[in-house]
């Protein structure tokens, strides 16, 4: 997310997909490469921040602190915020590189604007994540097999385990499964094999 003086700038916000298949459930590795692809893009603009929050702590802030020394980018402030004990709020901790970690007091001002500022990120991300899996659960590629209602997806579906399974299935597979005459398997074959990208 990205915020200013006037308020929140929603326009400015970015979503990332990783692309690095090494990084997936790796959370460092995730964050160097969505900090290296959004600073990339906010050097070729002349854009770069005041200050990154990070949300997270000492780790999460030396996995962003690498992936900006590798761009270049050194006088940019980086500060992790990370929940205190039981995770309760008011009781962050700040993370700087070559500080001591410290803690606001519980009624600072600061501390209300940042939590609002760590509140709209996982707002922000969780819809995010909401609108991808709504996404997946619709385009079910067996949604668009002409011809094929709910109970024979469901045949489909038990006899494959999986909608790939089943775009990726030979004819002789397909007509084994129950409910499924040759023509249809037929028709099911033909149309993976006509809408393959």
């Amino acid at each position: 997310i990205v915020a200013g003086p006037e308020g929140f700038r929603k326009n400015q916000y970015r979503k990332f997909t990783i692309k690095d298949e090494g990084a997936a459930g790796d959370d460092f590795a995730m964050m160097r490469e969505v900090m290296r692809r959004r600073f990339t893009r906010g050097l070729e603009e002349g854009n770069l921040p005041d200050l990154v929050l990070i949300d997270g702590g000492a780790g999460q802030l030396s996995a962003v602190t690498q992936a900006l020394e590798e761009l270049g980018i050194t006088e940019v402030p980086l500060v992790g915020i990370a929940k205190g004990p039981d995770r309760n709020a008011g009781r962050e901790w700040f993370f700087q590189t070559g500080k001591a970690p410290f803690q606001l007091p519980p009624n600072d001002p600061v501390l209300f604007y940042l939590q609002r500022l760590r509140d709209e990120s996982h707002r922000f991300v969780i819809g995010a994540h909401r609108d991808k899996r709504s996404k997946a659960l619709t385009d079910n590629p067996l949604d668009a097999l002409p011809g094929i209602g709910p109970a024979r997806r469901k045949a489909l579906l038990h006899h494959f385990g999986s909608a790939k399974a089943v775009s990726t299935a030979g004819l002789a597979d397909l007509e084994k499964v129950p409910g499924v005459s040759k023509a249809l398997a037929s028709r099911i074959y033909a149309f993976f094999r006509d809408n393959q990208h």
